[in-house]
């Protein structure tokens, strides 16, 4: 689902890694399209490794992103901060308040609307199953 999909600090959008050169990486902009060096001194993040903080635990991305699409709720870009913050308590009610951010909610929620409008949000084993189905209806 989220495998190759980076975030690189002081860059809009997200990344999508092309290839790995001698002293960068090449990735491709989700948002333009076009192919860019991010170099090692860049603050690259896998969407795969990231975490969200709750009261007890920490909940990966992925399953946070499978949350938002449950409820079917999204945010205007312009959405004040309290909209916000209302939001993702309605999505994750035991997120940790005093080490999550309102700038790293509407990150959040950016990202997964970037990623549902480039259709990258199916896990790779439901991707499989649909195809498979779409084999058995078609025999």
């Amino acid at each position: 689902m989220l495998k190759g999909i980076l975030a690189i600090s002081g860059q809009p959008g997200l990344f999508k890694m092309v290839t790995e050169a001698k002293n960068s990486i090449i990735v491709e902009s989700l948002i333009t399209g076009k192919r860019m060096p991010a170099y090692t001194t860049s603050k690259i993040s896998a969407l795969a490794d990231i975490s969200v903080f709750t009261k007890t635990a920490e909940i990966q991305l992925k399953e946070l992103f499978k949350l938002i699409q449950e409820s079917g709720k999204m945010i205007s870009p312009k959405a004040t901060s309290n909209e916000i913050i209302t939001l993702f308590g309605e999505v994750l009610p035991e997120y940790d308040k005093d080490r999550v951010y309102v700038s790293d909610m509407k990150k959040i929620f950016q990202w997964y609307a970037l990623l549902n409008e480039k259709n990258l949000l199916i896990d790779s084993e439901e991707e499989n199953s649909t195809i498979e189905k779409s084999i058995e209806t078609s025999e």
